[in-house]
């Protein structure tokens, strides 16, 4: 059973018949699930989402832990949900846990669930556990997939020998494509998987029930495993926007019309004995759709009107000399924006390039950027990966560019992000140690049609970040250093100048000198960048081991000894999450 505990059995009885009396039916299937990333909506008992619940027939929550939430919340919350016939599942998961280096923050998940069941009443307790990690999105699964599927065994491991005996409920998204991926050892990951956990939710992401591409020919190979392996399944829809994959996801159509389609999903996938129901991505987006009931909803984002000029965002007024940091993990914004503003203000930054998730909706962004422009802080969107050099990615990176460009044609002034910032880096590709010149000349016709696309409708700042030792290459064909190329391209650079100290030999001033005096000639401005990640590639390059007093010390010394370079507008530190949790 999908619910382990016998007291869900006469639930399920009473949701069958509730779903009768709403209308809407899953023919010989119990299980209807969304996963819930905006934890702070359990904090007032979970009215909201459970009166959703209640309306839509959703019986499984996927509910993001945020360990930081006294444990009350979690308590009033889950009993709840229980009185009203839903399970609660704590969900977690981030690509990185595929990686050796963060077991411990998958195993704590699973710590966490099990100390906080340990210590409440029986109907306040979590059911299950639930992941989504997605390593596929990790730059490594594009240079050494082995190795991080490896990693993400050994992993998982860990993780269910720390679950076992616990009686929670274990499942796992997996994408529909997964069937043609292998683990190190030859044999299939879907297959492992499903012997490993208690379900398996395909993220079968397309809004046709049948077509050769269609949810039904999607998932078909895994619930054909299933059904063989005797394991439960659900399959799984998207309701988020997803710019220029729109086939992805039920975004621009109604409640009536997708549950029209979940209905007869359900009657057609009736006939494998492992589907066990279905599963919308996820609560906010859903909660959003027009039609369906449930009260007011927000209003879908303005027409854009593509193909006009993009408006500029309004002036921010800050300091001329600029001191900012970079926001890698894009669901921060979503889920932290108030202590990212509030670390900011700590820190006295006026600037942040943030990195997106294109599948949001326009109306993600636009309540952070406004306060952040209120607070002086100018919000520069960020992207990349190694393979964007490559001229068969360019598509990849022109979405961010096109995604941003609407965005600020469809927000007011205040909302809108001052320019699109790239950190490609494809010096860590296999190609590049085959064939730099290659990879140099592809990378270099990329980002000349970045700001070639972005430029012809916009004023938007074009940057990126630049290694201090590239100006040892050349462009191909052109007698002129990489770095020069790049500095005299863009609006700006961010030199990842990782260093921890200011002075000698090896440190920031000397080994920046170069871009520097590139950078005045062509008159444009260079922001130098510091590390505060721990490095494994000496502890020279990082903070990480000094700290942030240390970091400030040496940061301030930069504005004297750099005074001779026009060129230098101020330092941004690589970055938020290893900043705020940084040594003293």
């Amino acid at each position: 059973m999908f619910i382990k505990n016998s007291r869900w059995f006469a639930g399920l009885l009473f949701l069958a018949a509730l779903l009768l009396l709403t209308g809407f039916q899953f023919p010989n299937q119990q299980v209807k699930a969304t996963w819930v990333w905006q934890t702070g909506l359990i904090e007032d008992g979970g009215e909201r989402l459970l009166g959703f619940a209640r309306n839509e027939g959703i019986n499984v929550i996927y509910l993001q832990i945020n360990r930081d939430l006294p444990r009350e919340i979690y308590e009033k919350f889950i009993k709840r949900a229980h009185e009203e016939k839903v399970a609660v599942h704590a969900l977690g998961g981030d690509p990185r846990w595929a990686l050796t280096k963060h077991r411990d923050s998958m195993v704590g998940l699973a710590d966490w669930t099990l100390n906080y069941n340990a210590g409440v009443p029986s109907e306040s307790r979590f059911d299950g556990i639930h992941l989504d990690i997605e390593p596929y999105v990790l730059p490594q699964w594009e240079t050494d997939q082995e190795s991080v599927l490896e990693s993400w065994e050994g992993n998982l491991n860990a993780f269910l020998s720390q679950t076992s005996g616990s009686n929670l409920e274990l499942g796992i998204d997996v994408p529909f494509w997964f069937d043609h991926v292998n683990l190190p050892d030859g044999g299939g990951i879907n297959e492992w998987l499903m012997g490993k956990f208690d379900h398996v939710t395909v993220l079968a992401y397309r809004n046709e029930v049948d077509s050769d591409q269609g949810i039904i020919n999607l998932s078909k190979e895994e619930l054909d495993l299933a059904d063989r392996l005797g394991k439960q399944v659900l399959i799984a829809v998207n309701t988020k926007e997803m710019p220029g994959e729109t086939y992805t996801t039920f975004y621009g159509r109604s409640k009536e019309q997708m549950n029209q389609s979940l209905s007869e999903l359900s009657g057609r996938l009736a006939e494998h004995s492992s589907f066990m129901g279905l599963a919308v991505h996820d609560f906010l987006n859903w909660e959003n759709m027009p039609g369906g009931g449930g009260g007011e909803h927000p209003k879908p984002d303005p027409d854009p009107g593509e193909g006009t000029d993009v408006p500029d965002a309004d002036p921010v007024n800050r300091d001329k000399t600029i001191r900012g940091t970079y926001i890698w993990e894009a669901n921060q914004i979503l889920q932290n924006s108030e202590e990212i503003l509030e670390f900011a203000k700590e820190k006295k930054l006026n600037w942040l390039y943030v990195r997106l998730d294109l599948q949001q909706p326009f109306s993600a962004y636009r309540s952070f950027v406004k306060q952040a422009s209120a607070a002086g802080i100018e919000v520069h969107a960020m992207g990349g990966h190694p393979i964007w050099a490559l001229q068969e990615n360019r598509n990849k990176m022109m979405k961010l560019v096109n995604y941003v460009k609407d965005y600020n044609r469809a927000v007011q002034g205040d909302e809108r992000f001052h320019g699109i910032h790239l950190d490609i880096e494809p010096y860590v590709l296999s190609d590049w140690r085959t064939d730099p010149n290659r990879v140099i000349s592809e990378w270099t016709s990329n980002m000349d049609a970045f700001v070639t696309e972005l430029k012809k409708d916009s004023h938007l700042q074009a940057s990126m970040d630049l290694a201090v030792w590239l100006d040892k290459y050349k462009v191909p064909g052109q007698d002129i250093s990489l770095s020069k190329w790049m500095i005299d391209r863009m609006d700006h650079v961010s030199l990842m100048a990782f260093r921890n100290t200011a002075a000698g030999s090896n440190g920031i001033v000397n080994v920046s000198k170069e871009e520097l005096a590139f950078a005045d000639e062509l008159g444009k401005p260079i922001l130098i960048s510091v590390e505060m990640k721990e490095s494994h590639e000496g502890a020279h390059i990082s903070f990480y081991e000094k700290g942030a007093e240390y970091m400030e010390g040496e940061l301030v010394k930069l504005p004297e000894m750099l005074q001779n370079f026009s060129s230098y507008t101020g330092n941004v530190v690589h970055a938020y999450d290893y900043w705020k949790n940084a040594k003293p």
